[in-house]
């Protein structure tokens, strides 16, 4: 068990580094006020939760620990739908309702869409 726990520790950490990194460089370079980092991480997080998802049940034989590896520790620390409310929050306290209803609009249509392109590729592999 204990083993267990430090791997999804060691895999949420890798989760997290790889946010900050992929979060950081998109924002840096999309030159907007929009979230576009927390979008590009959730919905590339989306796109490895329906590949792996896929392959999981489909093509490998991979134990429970092992998926929550995968999915609890690093994707669970890669994605952030606790920033994405916050920062939808701070739209809404600010009177930005349009942006804030866009990022609502785009973070689960775009969230749902890469769900399902990993969920094809998986399906191909």
């Amino acid at each position: 068990m204990l083993q267990k726990l430090l791997l999804i520790s060691a895999a949420g950490a890798l989760g997290t580094l790889a946010r900050y990194g992929l979060a950081g460089l998109v924002q840096r370079n999309s030159g907007t006020f929009f979230p576009c980092g927390t979008l590009a991480v959730n919905a590339v997080g989306c796109l490895i939760a329906g590949l792996l998802w896929t392959l999981c049940e489909y093509r490998l034989q991979i134990s429970g620990s092992t998926r929550a590896i995968f999915f609890v520790g690093f994707l669970g620390a890669f994605t952030t739908f606790s920033t994405f409310i916050l920062e939808t929050g701070g739209m809404i306290n600010d009177s930005e309702y349009m942006r804030a209803g866009l990022n609502i609009l785009l973070q689960n249509t775009l969230g749902i869409i890469a769900f399902f392109a990993g969920v094809f590729a998986g399906r191909i592999f």
